[in-house]
């Protein structure tokens, strides 16, 4: 018999999904141990500390909807929390867990290797010198928008002022905010107009003598229709949990919100101006997700709703030129994923605020005192700050080592061959290696709290099955692999989203090798996903590998 590892489970990350899938496996007898990089729990809400930071999900929906005494227990105070309410509310979480005590923090993976002579995994931390952990199993929850990617232009290290990225703040150790820093009377450059730039603009709009903005890719920004939530309101909610639960388990994405069951062009155009006006208000993703239900298949359907949001924007934006600049013109309203604002656009209204499009000017490189683009301009600015975001779904993994059977990494194995796994969990080759939230995963096109949780609940039983009967490796087998690989190609295909270059679809300008688009998602929903997994389940847990045999002959006959 070979050695005996460690622990039974290792847990990389401490956030969101990491927590609960940590939590769980130690519920269910596992010895666990859980690596974070940072110094406490949170995962991307400890990290993005910026100013404007808050969730595009309404609060009372991103919740472990597992724990009714965590629903009780905790009020939001605003439709759409800001970051340190959401760190508040991770933080309370973990003390209920009590997870902080199987966690080592202020440590990273450096590399994981696959012994296959003691079927553990051998886990090296960054930290030189330091010991490897060893574990039957090792689960990544390293989340799929925790990869800070810096902008690919030369020069970024030589700016002299000070630079930061958004999903790196500086932070307030003291508080769950982040650092007091005034941007009063400065001169700012924010650059890029994702999700996080759309929320720092906002604010540093605000404050900034000057802010420049550098723009290379528009997108199709939505009132997000944020508001304070009396304890009256929240005294509601919290009596109406478990209808919304059940009704968040019907939608697509975990949102509460639902498809209108109408085609677009079967509608009367007034009523459809109409609905569109209301959906637009928000609050939340309802134009997006609350639209017509064939507005993403439809090329048709989906250039009127583009042509109505860009008259939104035209009417925002007093600036004609100005306006069509902040236009996206290469893809359609909701094939990527929509920023949500609180009076974005007017921001471009103000004298203080000066929009830069890397479209006609490129950024050249970043010099001392400032931004040098192609046409030979110089903006001189006190302050940078990249919003350039993350290395989405897959960069996390791809900024550690994974190494399995016969020494293979799983860089190469994904650079060479594509990115294939089964059911976004496990990819063959890899024993005992489970990938949550991850690429192919159903969880990844979601409100993460409520998706991750229908995933690790499942895990569970898997989990349990492998407990149950001694079992010593879990594999994927290749040809399920091949066929999730399929069937995650099909429903890709079949909407305007896959057809779209976004992190959605693999495609990062700012990624060397990442601008070819790739199926990383199961576009198929959440209800969708947990009946196919429940098919799974029921069919002996089709598609894996118990110690090397095919999950369905494990209890016939020898």
């Amino acid at each position: 018999m070979g050695k005996q590892p460690d622990f039974d489970a290792v847990v990389i990350g401490a956030g969101i999904t990491g927590m609960y899938q940590l939590y769980k496996l130690r519920e269910q007898g596992y010895s666990v141990k859980g690596i974070e990089a940072a110094p406490d729990v949170g995962g991307a809400w400890f990290w993005n500390r910026y100013p404007g930071c808050r969730v595009d999900s309404e609060s009372h929906t991103y919740s472990y909807f597992w724990s009714p005494e965590l629903l009780q227990k905790f009020n939001w105070t605003e439709r759409f929390a800001g970051q340190p309410e959401v760190l508040s509310y991770l933080q309370t979480a973990a003390d209920l867990m009590d997870v902080r005590k199987d966690y080592i923090f202020n440590q990273r993976v450096r590399h994981a290797r696959w012994d296959d002579v003691n079927k553990f995994w051998v886990i090296q931390l960054e930290e030189g010198g330091s010991v490897p952990i060893t574990a039957r199993f090792l689960f990544s929850a390293m989340g799929p928008l925790s990869a800070p990617q810096m902008p690919n232009v030369p020069g970024v290290y030589t700016f002299e002022g000070p630079w930061y990225h958004t999903g790196r703040w500086p932070r307030d150790p003291n508080s769950n905010r982040g650092a007091d820093l005034d941007f009063t009377g400065h001169r700012v450059a924010v650059i890029g107009t994702g999700a996080s730039g759309v929320q720092v603009i906002q604010e540093m709009a605000k404050v900034a003598k000057d802010l420049y903005v550098f723009q290379r890719s528009p997108n199709w920004c939505n009132p997000l229709g944020n508001a304070p939530l009396s304890q009256e309101e929240m005294d509601e909610i919290k009596r109406n949990y478990k209808a919304l639960n059940e009704f968040c388990d019907t939608t697509l994405s975990g949102f509460p919100h639902k498809w209108i069951d109408k085609h677009t062009l079967d509608v009367p155009a007034e009523e459809r101006e109409a609905t569109w006006e209301e959906l637009y208000k928000g609050p939340g993703f309802r134009l997006w997700l609350g639209n017509y239900k064939d507005y993403l298949e439809n090329p048709e359907a989906n250039a009127l709703v583009t042509d109505f949001v860009r008259r939104k924007i035209r009417e925002r934006v007093k600036d004609p030129v100005t306006a069509e600049k902040l236009t996206p013109r290469d893809h359609g309203y909701g094939t990527r994923r929509v920023p949500m604002e609180t009076k974005y656009y007017e921001c471009y209204n103000q004298d203080n605020v000066h929009l830069i499009d890397l479209r006609e000017t490129p950024i050249e490189r970043i010099e001392p005192t400032g931004i040098r683009t192609s046409d030979g301009v110089l903006t001189e600015v006190d302050v940078i700050v990249y919003a350039t975001g993350f290395y989405a779904i897959r960069g996390s993994l791809s900024r550690i080592e994974i190494y399995g059977k016969d020494g293979r990494s799983l860089n190469e194995v994904w650079r060479e061959e594509g990115v294939s796994t089964y059911l976004g969990l496990m990819i063959d080759g890899f024993p005992n290696f489970f990938t949550l939230v991850g690429p192919q995963n159903g969880t990844v096109f979601c409100n993460i709290p409520r998706c991750s949780a229908v995933a690790i609940d499942w895990n569970t039983g898997l989990m349990q099955n492998v407990l149950d009967k001694g079992i010593t490796t879990i594999e994927a087998d290749p040809e399920a692999q091949d066929e999730w690989n399929r069937l995650c190609e099909e429903l890709l295909a079949k909407g305007l989203i896959g057809k779209t270059n976004s992190w959605f679809t693999g495609v990062n300008k700012n990624v060397e090798g990442a601008q070819k688009r790739e199926v990383l998602f199961y576009a198929g929903g959440i209800p969708e996903f947990k009946e196919l997994c429940k098919e799974i389940q029921a069919d002996n847990w089709r598609g894996f590998l118990f110690d090397g045999v095919p999950a369905t002959k494990l209890n016939e006959p020898a």
